[in-house]
């Protein structure tokens, strides 16, 4: 009773201060900026009655005409079960894509011998997927903000098909520079690829089921790395004496490949679409459907940069996925060093890494959904990581493949698993910016460090063995631990999505952010990680 007593008596003051300090605007509910402590409610303040009179004098169809929220009612919000086919369609044409990376690689020997070149120009059919990644991400986030997620998704699915066939005309031991400029094609198509899965996830499901969908969509694209190393070996086995035979079998890979990259370029004319009619989420349904008219993309990569949180974020998710980059590159003449004429067991080691991080990668979807323990999950799989890269390199050479499979399982449950993680938590504390920006630039981080981990590690193994480069990567990933820890957490689409379900209490004024355009008021009870 007494604490009912002083609310009472404090709520007119409250109320009148609150009135003053926001005469000028017509929100109906606020929230106030984060405090220093965990504990903060949220505080809103109820429009005067001069505004309540205002409202109720609006002719009635310029009433019916206006959205919910600007009405005063709640977003209406709803699932469709199109998201299903989007989701579905985006993960298969990432799947081609991402075989198509790694699809020269695993058999580095066998076609750097077709085409009588080095082991070192066989790599670069792997880093040139990073070196275009790198310059072109910045117009390709620009066009996903512009111009929506239909138009980027046909780009990568187009431009995918194009290289597959470009491909069927690169089979011959003198062809190397088209088989390149085919390659070149598909890194391209893969700029319009990879930062969708965190657009995807956002704008087409809701709010428990948004980081399961992240990391079935990036799931795809790890299947895709699976197929890359188990197929290969299986359809192009190595015969050094017959070149006819050799190209045979290179052309069955080629154009199949394209025929599935066509079948899925068509299917994602018919089934991807920008957005649902209804957002999925508050967090959506707050956000505007198209870029407003003070929207400036250079604004929003400003932003970003500003975001310290980011930076650290961007740095830690680079060093991890481009020491997956380059174990994944190099994983055949790492096995060959140790194992000669092992190329099958090469690929079938690959594919137990990247089907582990497969499930590693739904395990921590869901646990994300169900806890929204953002930092803690990212720096424990962060740690296991670390174990698994130390265990794998002092185990690569002793002489069981049975051990090399089983620590490589383990290294990829939690290096690849880690992958959804880093775009969620990304998008998290960096909202309400473009979740296809600041998966873009992850993604460029980590293509960087991609290129310069596999040409490094690369060197350290051609020249002296693959513990040597093993271990440099190692000693980068122990640096990521270091980084994720000091990240801080705040989780601002999750209080976006949860702010609007609690019941105002009128206590004190409201403190709002106006971020590129977009204002967002800050729940400060939930936009910090919450904990088990």
């Amino acid at each position: 009773m007494v604490a009912g007593e002083l609310l009472q008596e404090h709520a007119p003051a409250a109320a009148a201060a609150c009135e003053a300090a926001s005469a000028l605007k017509t929100a109906d509910t606020h929230y106030t900026e984060l405090s220093d402590t965990n504990t903060a409610v949220i505080h809103v303040t109820a429009p005067d009655s001069r505004q309540r009179a205002a409202d109720s004098e609006l002719p009635p169809d310029e009433e019916e005409a206006m959205l919910p929220s600007e009405r005063g009612e709640p977003p209406t919000t709803k699932l469709y079960y199109r998201r299903f086919a989007v989701l579905t369609i985006f993960s298969l044409y990432s799947l081609v894509n991402a075989f198509q990376w790694i699809q020269y690689s695993i058999i580095a020997n066998i076609f750097a011998q077709y085409y009588g070149v080095t082991n070192v120009m066989i790599d670069w059919l792997s880093v040139v997927y990073m070196v275009a990644y790198v310059p072109l991400i910045f117009p390709a986030t620009w066009l996903l903000d512009w111009k929506g997620l239909r138009v980027t998704a046909l780009l990568g699915a187009g431009l995918n098909c194009v290289g597959a066939w470009m491909k069927c005309a690169s089979v011959g031991p003198h062809l190397f520079w088209v088989t390149m400029l085919a390659q070149v094609v598909c890194s391209v198509a893969q700029v319009f690829i990879l930062g969708l899965p965190s657009r995807i996830a956002s704008v087409w499901f809701g709010p428990k089921e948004v980081s399961t969908a992240c990391a079935t969509a990036v799931l795809g694209n790890q299947l895709g790395v699976a197929i890359g190393f188990l197929l290969p070996p299986v359809l192009v086995p190595n015969t050094p004496e017959d070149k006819q035979l050799m190209s045979h079998n290179i052309s069955i890979m080629f154009y199949g490949t394209a025929a599935v990259s066509t079948l899925l370029f068509i299917l994602t004319v018919i089934v991807i679409q920008d957005r649902p009619p209804l957002p999925p989420s508050q967090a959506q349904a707050i956000l505007p459907t198209s870029p407003t008219e003070d929207y400036s993309y250079k604004k929003s990569i400003i932003n970003l940069f500003r975001n310290k949180p980011f930076i650290l974020l961007l740095l830690s998710y680079g060093i991890m996925t481009g020491s997956f980059y380059s174990v994944s590159t190099l994983l055949n003449q790492m096995i060959i060093a140790h194992y000669e004429g092992e190329e099958l067991n090469a690929g079938r080691i690959g594919l137990t890494l990247v089907v582990a991080g497969m499930v590693g990668s739904i395990l921590c979807g869901l646990w994300l959904d169900h806890t929204k323990t953002y930092k803690v999950t990212t720096l424990v799989v962060y740690v296991l990581s670390f174990i698994g890269m130390l265990v794998f390199t002092f185990t690569l050479d002793s002489g069981y493949l049975l051990v090399v499979f089983f620590t490589a399982g383990a290294l990829g449950f939690f290096m690849t698993g880690y992958l959804p993680i880093g775009f969620e938590f990304g998008v998290e504390i960096t909202y309400p910016e473009s979740e296809g920006t600041s998966s873009g630039l992850l993604n460029a981080f980590a293509q960087v460090f991609g290129i310069v981990f596999t040409l490094i590690q690369g060197k350290l193994t051609s020249d002296y063995k693959p513990l040597v480069g093993n271990i440099f990567i190692c000693a980068w990933i122990f640096g990521g631990i270091i980084l994720t820890a000091l990240i801080k957490s705040e989780l601002k689409r999750h209080g976006a999505n949860m702010g609007s379900k609690s019941q105002p209490v009128p206590t004190e004024c409201p403190s709002e952010k106006v971020t590129n355009g977009v204002r967002v008021e800050s729940s400060s009870s939930l936009s910090r990680e919450t904990s088990l």
